[in-house]
């Protein structure tokens, strides 16, 4: 039992460590917790399930099982079932619109599977995305390297369209995790030879399409779910595809061979989110960033 309570000690802190050392995760987790806290759904028993789906993402994730096989031999699928059952405790009865029912309680044996499924199983590399073209290279490689966040992640995008306010949420978290997908530069050779077969405008456009065809069934779920808000879906595209576009013009505004990237921080990501949650400053920044990247690109590809 020392062990144990020592244990969950060490959790705790470590957490607020962890929160620390990576703001990149922390934050989206943090604003996630919070809607969770907050988030009022059309009925009681829908949140069960839907955290019980958020602590099998926060197992899957994990990578401490040898260790906690070397501290507590027998019992440490014991130890992964109970981190699970405290944290779906307070997420759950932490919500300010749950009321306690049965299906809390009828969830629980399902948390004796997570003391089972492996959290280290990674299937992304059988999946190649061959279909994808390959000006589209950014896109192909994140989705190789991480096919089931990705197509989690959409399908959580895809669901959050039952309510106006989860939509911007769910789209912010994600715009966070879209823009590291265009901080890597390619070297100059690729850059060179990309732009003497594509304009800049050539990429935005393709680039472009290819995340509103992502998008696609989260606006017509909108607005079937909500036909009497059909200009909301307007604001949303505004916003989503202003910001896309800012962060991939800044790719290549900030290009140079020497770097291995354009070095997105948080403070971008907050700044392009204002912004494009404005929509006029953001208009201004594309059209600067669009001229400063084209100018950038000449001098590597010429005329």
């Amino acid at each position: 039992m020392k062990k144990l309570l020592h244990h969950l000690k060490f959790r705790f802190h470590q957490s607020f460590r962890l929160l620390n050392l990576n703001p990149r995760k922390s934050v989206p987790v943090l604003l996630i917790l919070g809607g969770l806290m907050i988030m009022k759904l059309p009925d009681n028993y829908y949140y069960p399930p839907l955290l019980f789906i958020m602590i099998l993402l926060f197992h899957h994730e994990r990578k401490d099982i040898p260790f906690l096989k070397k501290v507590f031999v027998k019992s440490w699928r014991w130890v992964i079932i109970l981190e699970a059952v405290v944290i779906y405790h307070i997420l759950l009865f932490g919500n300010i619109h749950y009321t306690a029912d049965s299906m809390a309680l009828f969830s629980l044996p399902l948390f004796i599977l997570l003391g089972f499924i492996s959290p280290v199983i990674r299937h992304d590399a059988a999946f190649h995305w061959n279909f994808i073209p390959d000006d589209l290279f950014e896109w192909k490689s994140f989705l190789r390297k991480n096919t089931w966040l990705a197509t989690l992640g959409l399908v959580i995008i895809w669901c959050s369209a039952y309510h106006p306010v989860t939509f911007i949420l769910a789209a912010v978290l994600a715009l966070d995790y879209l823009s590291h997908i265009y901080e890597l530069n390619e070297n100059k050779e690729m850059l060179e030879m990309y732009f003497r077969k594509y304009t800049l405008k050539q990429k935005l456009r393709r680039n472009s399409l290819f995340v509103n065809a992502l998008l696609l069934p989260a606006y017509g779920l909108f607005l079937i779910l909500h036909p009497a808000e059909s200009l909301y879906i307007l604001y949303y595209f505004a916003f989503m595809n202003l910001y896309f576009l800012l962060i991939l013009t800044r790719k290549y505004r900030q290009y140079h061979y020497k770097e291995k990237s354009n070095y997105f921080n948080l403070g971008v990501f907050i700044e392009y989110t204002i912004c494009s949650l404005a929509i006029i400053p953001a208009v201004f920044i594309l059209k600067k960033n669009i001229r400063e990247a084209s100018q950038n690109i000449r001098t590597y590809v010429g005329d």
